[in-house]
């Protein structure tokens, strides 16, 4: 069987704010939305002027519909914008008004679309875990739709569960024929001593059947990133999501399962502090380590993929790994560089917008 795993940033459509040309475009707005979005959750309003300022931020000044976020207001009143101009908060807490603060969200580029598509039909995967996809209609459509479209075929079978992530970027799982999905488990309610969330997204975990009759038990993950919020603090939360799933990973040996992949986008490289109880204090193998597997000259999976940009993983245990047979990364959706390019890319590949992702898919020859 080949199992993968591929970040495919989104397949349909993302926030306008994750659309910017760069992160450092994007990332206050999403800061400040989430601030925002904390503060209107508030049983009472104690700092209207720092909401106010956080509108005014998000170009909701004159109207409920500012160029990156959208204030939906269905009963009640929250502000007010007096004709001299300006806004005033009017609303003394979250149960004075019924309505939602919201992402504006635009369609992905058509052509990075199918580029995507092109990845995933060219790693040929039996079982794929799927990071950063809109929700479980969007990725059924994708797989309906836009994989047929490019000469791929569909999978059977199509997961995904929402996670804590208001944007939209969840993580799933799809299969082909012969490898069914069994039993689900979700993680989103697991929280930390202080009462919150302790993954970022959802550490779901899949029970898939091969066709000879074995069982292995996937868990994709998508840890808290470095772009977004203060250092100490990501680092923390990575280190804290890293702790977790292995601990999960422990519970299910004990239990004795045996064939277990950890895979997905953990933010961070191998030798890394916040990794350290996951990817270092336990037997799983990064299958990057195997004698079988190819990196393609590159040893990162992300942007340029150098050394440092190491952030997607497929960890196997023991006796899985010693299935291995063989592995490699595909980055022909990835954009090369212009004079000296990187990697073989699609050519359909011919400006950086058009890139499937950031990210390269992994992939891995197992027998089971």
């Amino acid at each position: 069987m080949r199992l993968a795993v591929y970040n495919v940033e989104n397949l349909f459509d993302r926030p306008r704010a994750m659309s910017h040309d760069t992160w450092a475009e994007g990332e206050p707005v999403l800061s400040d939305f989430a601030e925002l979005s904390r503060l209107l959750g508030q049983p009472a309003y104690t700092d209207k002027p720092r909401m106010v300022a956080l509108m005014q931020a998000l170009g909701l000044t004159r109207s409920d519909t500012g160029p990156f976020a959208i204030l939906r207001r269905n009963r009640g009143g929250l502000v007010r914008r007096p004709r001299a101009g300006g806004l005033e908060i009017t609303a003394s807490g979250r149960a004075d008004w019924v309505g939602s603060l919201e992402l504006r969200r635009a369609p992905i580029n058509e052509h990075a679309m199918r580029n995507t598509a092109r990845v995933i039909a060219d790693l040929g995967a039996d079982v794929l875990g799927i990071v950063e996809a809109d929700n479980r209609p969007v990725l059924a459509a994708f797989n309906r739709q836009i994989l047929p479209a490019i000469g791929g075929t569909a999978f059977r079978h199509v997961m995904l569960i929402d996670g804590n992530d208001e944007r939209g970027i969840d993580v799933g799982l799809v299969s082909k024929a012969g490898f069914p999905i069994g039993q689900m488990q979700s993680r989103v309610d697991d929280t930390d001593a202080n009462g919150q969330p302790i993954f970022s997204r959802d550490c779901p975990q899949f029970e898939i059947t091969t066709p000879a009759g074995n069982r292995l038990m996937v868990l994709v993950n998508h840890f808290k990133s470095k772009g977004y919020g203060g250092m100490a603090a990501s680092n923390a939360r990575r280190r804290a999501q890293a702790a977790r799933v292995a601990a999960i990973y422990a519970e299910l040996t004990a239990a004795g399962e045996t064939h277990v992949a950890i895979m997905g986008d953990l933010n961070d490289t191998p030798d890394s502090a916040p990794l350290a109880p996951l990817v270092q204090d336990t037997d799983l193998a990064d299958v990057f380590t195997h004698p079988a597997f190819d990196n393609g000259g590159y040893p990162g999976t992300y942007d340029n993929c150098s050394d440092g940009k190491k952030i997607d993983y497929m960890l196997l245990s023991p006796a899985l790994f010693a299935k291995m047979t063989s592995g490699g990364v595909c980055r022909k959706g990835m954009w090369p560089g212009i004079r000296a390019q990187r990697w073989p890319a699609y050519p359909e590949l011919t400006r950086p917008e058009d890139a499937a992702s950031d990210h390269a898919a992994i992939w891995a020859d197992i027998n089971l």
